[in-house]
């Protein structure tokens, strides 16, 4: 019997990256359970993940690095395959919000650096690595409808805020990465999604819960509640499933209805 697909999901140590690892145990896939600092978080995943295992050849092991560390990267990726020994999908959810909240007008470069390696050229350049092992097996995907690449980003992709100005543009410039790997990869039969989650609860909105809560009673989202890491983990069972065959490069909006306030 062929051993299920696995799947590395960046950021998966907490909030939505979690949900996500989670969810693909409790549909048979395994998973790489991948974290920057926080290995205890990590391992707690993985046994939650070992828990909702759905068959014995599942397995789930933890990978770390910084992302947004070009020799981390390049660790963190090579020791899934030789953990696996295979990669059939990767989820780039990994991300940080800046440590200070400045208007941008007083922002500071480091911190601009910092969010920008981690939120954007972590993922273009660990999706590189992706692709170049999948170019160099173009048949030998254990997902029925090929290989998957997919990104996480955020509403803030298009919905200005001037006091993290630098997270605005990391998930700007995600949006077009899925846009650009989305069409150089089309023809070679691997889809690229961006997945853009609105408001979540997460620990990265905890201090702002009360806040938030208040607003979305008063309307902010259509659905009038938060969304949860379920929500992007459902989207992504969805795509690795094969449920959308004919698109790629999409925007699948998590956000209870929030970006049509834009329109």
């Amino acid at each position: 019997m062929e051993s299920p697909a696995v799947v590395l999901v960046t950021g998966s140590s907490r909030g939505l990256g979690r949900g996500v690892a989670e969810s693909l145990a409790s549909a048979g896939y395994s998973v790489a359970v991948h974290y920057a600092s926080n290995r205890s978080a990590a391992e707690e995943t993985a046994e939650a993940c070992r828990r909702r295992a759905t068959s014995q050849g599942q397995k789930f092991s933890i990978v770390g690095g910084d992302v947004g560390d070009k020799e981390a990267r390049q660790r963190l990726f090579d020791q899934t395959l030789e953990t696996f020994g295979h990669l059939d999908a990767l989820v780039n959810n990994a991300g940080i919000a800046p440590r200070v909240r400045a208007d941008i007008v007083e922002a500071s470069e480091e911190i601009f650096d910092e969010v920008i390696g981690v939120n954007l050229k972590g993922p273009y350049f660990l999706s590189q690595l992706a692709v170049r092992y999948w170019l160099s097996r173009p048949d030998a995907s254990r997902l029925s409808t090929g290989y998957k690449l997919l990104f996480v980003s955020s509403l803030s992709a298009n919905t200005a805020s001037v006091n993290r100005g630098e997270y605005c543009v990391s998930k700007a410039g995600l949006a077009m990465a899925a846009q650009l790997w989305a069409v150089r990869l089309a023809s070679e039969g691997i889809q690229v999604m961006e997945l853009r989650p609105g408001i979540m609860a997460t620990d990265m909105t905890s201090g702002v819960k009360e806040k938030y809560d208040r607003m979305l009673a008063d309307g902010l989202v259509p659905q009038k509640r938060w969304g949860e890491p379920a929500d992007v983990a459902h989207a992504v069972e969805s795509i690795l499933a094969g449920q959308f065959p004919f698109s790629t490069g999409d925007v699948v909006n998590i956000d209870g209805g929030f970006h049509l306030r834009r329109l």
